[in-house]
């Protein structure tokens, strides 16, 4: 009778144990499947799909890119020739109420203490204006010479220019450097308004292309 016994509880045992072990390899299956997943997961990331960027803006047309170089180019000619009829004429009759004016700031205190504003007005704004069309214009045929900095050293380059040519050869006419803070401040002013959202509607960047599409 201890013999028949003893069987069963051996089978028991063996059972028990198969038991275990399947669960233990079910078990195991289990955590190699979130393995699995990830690692299909970078090669769904990896798919090539278009991406624009949000703000990016859709490029003119050429032919429309074209007609607004050509109507600039022909805004700066007649630009610089009524600069050059306004500055550079030769002014006998002022000739011994001009002087050069070498510190910042006397020329304007100077329009400001005349007894009427118009002709103060007349001063300032009139150079003012004088320096917009090269904040408007400049970056517009120059691609290169989009920014505040590079749009203030140019348009101050050239007044100096023309001032320095009214002050050594044309008589009546003098240098003076409030009239060239003036010419670059009036450029500031057109770029900001208008200069810059031309220039990059006509040359947009290529670098924004670039980083949409890494």
């Amino acid at each position: 009778m201890a013999r028949a016994v003893s069987r069963p509880r051996i089978a028991l045992r063996l059972r028990s144990t198969s038991h275990s072990g399947t669960k233990k390899a079910g078990s195991g299956t289990k955590k190699t499947s979130p393995r699995t997943k990830k690692s299909r997961s970078p090669d769904s990331k990896s798919d090539p799909r278009p991406s624009t960027a949000p703000g990016e803006r859709r490029p003119l047309p050429f032919v429309v890119r074209f007609l607004v170089m050509l109507i600039a180019f022909a805004a700066m000619v007649a630009f610089a020739a009524a600069l050059a009829q306004i500055t550079l004429q030769p002014s006998p009759a002022s000739e011994a109420l001009t002087h050069s004016n070498l510190h910042p700031g006397r020329s304007l205190r100077a329009y400001l203490d005349q007894p009427e504003l118009r002709d103060a007005f007349k001063q300032i704004g009139g150079n003012l204006v004088l320096g917009i069309p090269f904040g408007v214009l400049l970056p517009v045929l120059v691609p290169k010479a989009r920014g505040i900095l590079r749009v203030l050293l140019l348009t101050a380059a050239v007044m100096m220019l023309v001032e320095l040519v009214q002050g050594a050869v044309i008589t009546g006419r003098a240098f003076d450097v409030d009239d060239v803070i003036l010419n670059t401040s009036g450029a500031l002013v057109g770029y900001l308004l208008l200069g810059r959202r031309l220039s990059r509607a006509v040359h947009p960047r290529k670098s924004r292309r670039k980083n949409s599409e890494a």
